[in-house]
């Protein structure tokens, strides 16, 4: 077993979940929940670059 990890099992022994020690591991949590969110989002409407200069410059003034 790796120090600073934990797994939850349930009553047939089957795990189902892990417990991380933040401490230790805290930055390699924050780079697998990043992906994490990406994936979810997999399917959220994209815009492009120049689209999103376009909406800046309308509500900030941006100069590009």
């Amino acid at each position: 077993m790796i120090e600073g990890i934990q797994f939850v099992t349930n009553a047939a022994g089957e795990k189902t979940a892990v417990l991380i020690d933040l401490k230790q591991y805290g930055e390699l949590w924050e780079d697998f929940y990043d992906v994490l969110i990406a994936r979810q989002r997999t399917d959220e409407p994209r815009e492009s670059l120049e689209s999103v200069r376009e909406i800046l410059k309308r509500q900030r003034g941006l100069n590009a």
